[in-house]
Order: C-alpha cells, then structure tokens, then sequence
C-alpha cells in the first residue's frame, strides 16, 4: 500500500489543515497517516481524522517504545527532543511505500507519480539542499576529512521536510544500531543553525541506501520548492518556476506569518472549503493563537 505519512500535534494544527487541503484537492482517496509528535494531538487528531480520512498510526506503543529508546542512545546535549525522531518510526508501519511531508509544505500536484519512483529506488528525495546548503545543516566538516562517505555519496544530502521510502528497508536492530554510531560520533554533524532529525536522517540514509534519486536532479528545468525564493509566479493558486509549475512549497526556516513570503497563498489553502477570517493579524496570530484555533475546531467539527 502506498501512501503519505505526517507528524503533528495541537501546536501545528493550522499548518496540518493547510497541507491536508492540498493534499486532499489532488488526492482525495490516497492513505495518509498521522504520526503523532507527543500526547499533545487529540485536538488536530479530531479534525484530520473527519475532515481528511486521516488515520492515526495504528501502534502507538511502538512509538512510545521507540522514543524511550531513541533517549536512551542520545544524551540530552546531543538530542534535546527525542521526539524530533519519532518520524522514524513510518518504516515500521503501516505503509509499504510512502511519503513523508513536513506540515509546513504545501502541495500542487498528485503525489502518486512521485511514489511510483519507489518501485526502482529505496529512497527519493526532491529539493535542491546539495546544490545551495551543500553540507551546512547535515554534516561538519569532520566527515569528509576522515571520508565517511565519498564525495558521491555527499552529492545525496537532503532536507528533511519531503522524502520517500520503503518499508522492511531495514529492521529496527539496525536502525538502533546506526542510531548508536551516530549518538557516538557527535563531531559528524552540523546542528550550529539547530536542525534536529536532519543530520541524523541523512547519515541513517546514506548508510543504508545505495539506489537513491532526488527528483530535482532528473532534467535541467525541475522547479524549486523553497519558500525563500521570491520569484515564483502565482496563479489560479498555484506556483511557477520560469514557467515550470513546482511540485509543493516548503517554508523551511521561512516565516510562515501574515509577514512572510507567500502567505496569501497559504492561507488560500487553509481556509479551502470554509469561510475565512476576515481580519488575521499578527499579534492575533501569536497572542490568541488557542481561541483562534479552538473556535475554528468547532467550526469544523459541526460540518
């Protein structure tokens, strides 16, 4: 079965609708299952689950299991946040090929055709992390002098918002395994502008895979899907790159306010299929953020 895998809580729950919508206007009937970050989602679980015909990851106490295991192998100076990790978990479930999405992205196309490139490699990626960040925000400058991996292989390096894999890609020993390398090796990687699961997902795919595509690498004209590009061109509410439409919008370290780029876009799909608000400021957005997101639950829950 193929499908889509997310990870949220309450905190999140205006940028879960927004992706869901998206989702949903271009995959109505594709599997989509919440992760959920901690205790903290039966809110945005209630409305996803109604809204989206989104399930809820069927073993909770694996997840639980898994993240008391994932603070066992790190210290706290290391991984502040076990939880960070939890996404982990995805190649342990339900879905035998699948997509996990970041709730700060938004989609434009069906996300079918993109899984489909699961049938040839073992894991798919699609941003352009290896041509601008490179190494910044995965791996420190220790891994290439005691060549850890090839100069090839650091040509893979991706952003940890949008990706696809396998199930069965490899058991939990080895994952726990790898875990522990990288627990044990903490100079490998670069966390100076505080990424969390990043670094750890690229060395855990890196070492694991050897049939690996990123999308973006497939023709000279694949669009961009980074928030801080400013130059994308917008209509009938979707985005374009010199012309080429782009698959989704990631505002990855980007300000996602009333403020920041493509906001109006964003709110075109978080407000799909209701009535938006007609005034959302920002001191609104911050300082009456639970009423804000209490009253539009109820409004949901009574369609």
């Amino acid at each position: 079965m193929k499908g889509i895998y997310i990870v949220a809580n309450d905190k999140v729950i205006e940028n879960t609708i927004a992706l869901l919508n998206s989702i949903r206007i271009n995959d109505p009937l594709i599997p989509i299952y919440l992760i959920p970050f901690d205790d903290q989602y039966h809110n945005v679980a209630e409305i996803v689950t109604k809204k989206h015909d989104v399930k809820i990851f069927p073993d909770l106490k694996f997840i639980e299991d898994f993240t008391g295991q994932i603070a066992a192998i790190f210290d706290r100076d290391f991984l502040a946040l076990p939880n960070k990790m939890r996404k982990l978990v995805q190649w342990f479930g339900p879905l035998d090929e699948f997509l996990y999405i970041d709730t700060d992205i938004i989609i434009f196309e069906s996300l079918y055709p993109i899984l489909d490139y699961l049938q040839e490699y073992q894991f798919i990626n699609c941003d352009y992390h290896f041509k601008g960040r490179k190494l910044n925000d995965v791996f420190s400058s220790v891994v290439t002098e005691k060549n850890i991996f090839s100069s090839q292989e650091l040509e893979d390096v991706f952003n940890s918002g949008f990706w696809g894999s396998k199930k069965g890609l490899f058991s939990i020993s080895e994952l726990y395994k790898i875990l522990t390398e990288c627990a044990n090796n903490k100079e490998y990687f670069d966390f100076s502008q505080k990424t969390t699961d990043q670094p750890i997902l690229n060395y855990i795919i890196l070492k694991s895979t050897e049939n690996r595509l990123n999308l973006v690498k497939l023709n000279n004209h694949e669009p961009g899907s980074w928030a801080g590009s400013k130059h994308f061109v917008e209509k009938d509410h979707k985005l374009y790159d010199k012309g080429k439409p782009l698959r989704y919008l990631h505002w990855a370290g980007v300000p996602l306010n009333p403020q920041g780029n493509y906001y109006e876009l964003w709110q075109y799909y978080r407000y799909l299929g209701e009535e938006k608000p007609a005034n959302i400021s920002v001191d609104n957005h911050k300082t009456n953020y639970w009423d804000i997101i209490k009253n539009k639950a109820r409004k949901l829950l009574k369609k």
